[in-house]
């Protein structure tokens, strides 16, 4: 067994410190789907479909 002691009392920020060693940074703070997305703001115009062209169909 582990010589760290777990307590109650134990801080939040020593809590998350102590899972992130254990178990890695598993999920980020934001999710994708929190964020503004600069790339789908032109969803309305042409822009988004000349994108999705493929590179050997040209422009």
């Amino acid at each position: 067994m582990s010589d760290e002691r777990l307590t109650e009392d134990e801080p939040d920020w020593e809590r998350r410190r102590r899972l992130a060693r254990i178990f890695g940074d598993v999920l980020p703070d934001t999710t994708r789907d929190e964020k503004d997305d600069p790339e789908t703001t032109e969803r309305g115009t042409d822009a988004w479909l000349r994108a999705q062209v493929p590179p050997h169909h040209g422009s």
